[in-house]
């Protein structure tokens, strides 16, 4: 998924980010659905080769139950780097 289809101006910023309250929103809600889809995948084939498939359970995990541990900052570099490797 790539990042700017949650901007509305052509800039994709983090000072954006962090004061849109719906792209936050939706930019968690995507994580937490690619981390359950992780840890369903898991579950069935748990010797599976994906990269960094505990660190995305664990982020949909702190983000599902409320976890202060999860900042604007580390969301955005999570989603962020990911949108620019695909």
């Amino acid at each position: 998924m790539k990042l700017k289809v949650f901007f509305e101006e052509d800039t994709v910023e983090f000072e954006i980010y962090e004061r849109d309250g719906k792209t936050k929103r939706a930019v968690e809600r995507n994580i937490e659905i690619i981390g359950e889809a992780m840890n369903r995948i898991l579950q069935v084939e748990p010797d599976i080769s994906l990269s960094n498939t505990r660190q995305m359970v664990n982020t949909r995990n702190r983000i599902i139950h409320g976890y202060d541990t999860v900042s604007d900052e580390i969301i955005w570099s999570i989603f962020f780097s990911a949108s620019s490797s695909s």
